[in-house]
């Protein structure tokens, strides 16, 4: 065996996955992102935990995630245009300084002992208002970044692999910072944490490009994005799939707390490591997604990933033992990365650069935005049903989902 071509091959297989990278701006974000990533996962676990303390109602769970997600359903399609109009390095700034206020009136909220459910669903209702800006100008951001477009679906790729490795990492900090000092210092380690990503955005250089479409109205630009992204099949089944997956399958995460307490018997670290096998998983897909060449054959990536997702909650649901909670849990989390990474570098790599901040708008609304209506129904379910039977109704809504996609892959393919 050849020692040193095997270690060259490796090494190049490295750089190739890694190659969006080699980018002075891309590498700034991916770092800022990706501690700043970390902080946010651990404020969400630390909130849903907190909020479950206070109340054990799987109502108010719920009524929880819709209060800080709904603003960004509404929100977002304004956001949109705005995000093909203005400047998003300031845009992203501005945000990111929101959200790091926010975080750090919930520390000084908690560490005095004066937290209240109020107090978070109020701050939950601005952190959705704030994402509606963040989401669609972030994600259109990317494009500003790299320099070269043939790298860009390794860019989305490696931005899934930044938000899945804190979503593996943050949990497991959140479950022993939980039990070790209470829920305040993580508010806290997560307004530090956006320093980061403001210090790396001011820190880029970009050349500054000529703002479009500023005499039109922006409900005309609205209009105009809504026609171009529902009017081409390919990105109206895509965001209608997403829609469909973020209502019924994302509610799983809203349900951690109860399926760690009263399904597993567990506490704050069994529901660290329930969201950090999710992560994993994750992670694992993006890897995956990285390693590809091109956009080819991504379509049938995104069916088959909405399958795996929704089989992996459907079999998660009968789960009563942590060991298997945790192994299909990798199932879900690889599921729902490669449906989600797929279906957004497909929709980046079709998007016409003028509307590129309106598409992702709806990527926005569809991913992000059907959430709150997705928590809302699996609290309110899981208070009639049981959390587990929640989970088999949203795993097999999914499977259903994929299933009407495949159709329409013949349709697809004919545009990528």
């Amino acid at each position: 065996m050849n020692l040193n071509g095997y270690i060259s091959e490796k090494t190049v297989g490295l750089k190739f996955i890694l190659r969006a990278l080699r980018y002075r701006n891309y590498r700034l974000f991916f770092i800022g992102q990706g501690i700043s990533l970390v902080g946010s996962w651990i404020q969400i676990i630390a909130v849903s935990w907190l909020v479950y303390r206070l109340t054990n109602s799987p109502f108010l769970l719920g009524a929880v995630g819709f209060a800080s997600q709904i603003p960004t359903f509404l929100l977002a399609p304004f956001a949109g245009v705005l995000a093909d109009r203005l400047n998003r390095r300031r845009i992203l700034i501005i945000t990111q300084s929101l959200f790091m206020i926010q975080a750090l009136i919930l520390a000084i909220l908690a560490l005095t002992g004066n937290i209240a459910v109020w107090h978070i669903l109020v701050l939950g209702v601005f952190v959705g208002l704030v994402n509606g800006f963040d989401i669609p100008a972030r994600q259109a951001f990317v494009v500003d970044i790299i320099e070269n477009r043939n790298d860009l679906v390794n860019a989305i790729a490696l931005n899934s692999s930044m938000f899945n490795a804190a979503r593996l990492l943050g949990p497991a900090v959140a479950g022993i910072l939980i039990a070790a000092t209470g829920e305040g210092a993580c508010f806290l380690i997560n307004s530090i944490s956006f320093l980061a990503v403001i210090f790396a955005l001011l820190a880029m250089r970009i050349k500054t490009k000529k703002p479009t479409q500023q005499n039109s109205h922006i409900l005309q630009g609205l209009k105009e994005g809504f026609i171009y992204a529902f009017g081409f099949p390919p990105i109206r089944y895509i965001l209608l799939l997403l829609s469909l997956v973020s209502l019924m399958g994302m509610s799983y995460a809203i349900l951690m707390p109860i399926v760690a307490k009263e399904i597993l018997g567990g506490g704050a670290r069994t529901l660290g490591l329930l969201m950090g096998a999710t992560g994993l998983g994750a992670l694992a897909g993006t890897v995956f997604l990285a390693s590809r060449k091109s956009v080819q054959g991504l379509e049938k990536i995104i069916t088959w990933g909405t399958l795996i997702f929704g089989a992996g909650v459907v079999a998660f649901s009968f789960s009563r033992v942590l060991w298997m909670s945790l192994l299909l849990l990798l199932g879900v989390g690889f599921g729902m990365m490669i449906q989600m990474g797929a279906s957004n570098t497909v929709l980046q790599s079709l998007t016409e650069d003028d509307k590129r901040g309106r598409v992702m708008s709806f990527f926005a609304m569809a991913f992000m935005g059907m959430a709150p209506f997705g928590s809302l129904l699996a609290g309110s379910l899981t208070s009639w049903i049981g959390a587990d039977n929640t989970l088999l109704i949203s795993g097999v809504c999914c499977i259903f989902g994929s299933l009407f996609f495949s159709r329409k892959l013949l349709l697809i393919r004919r545009e990528i």
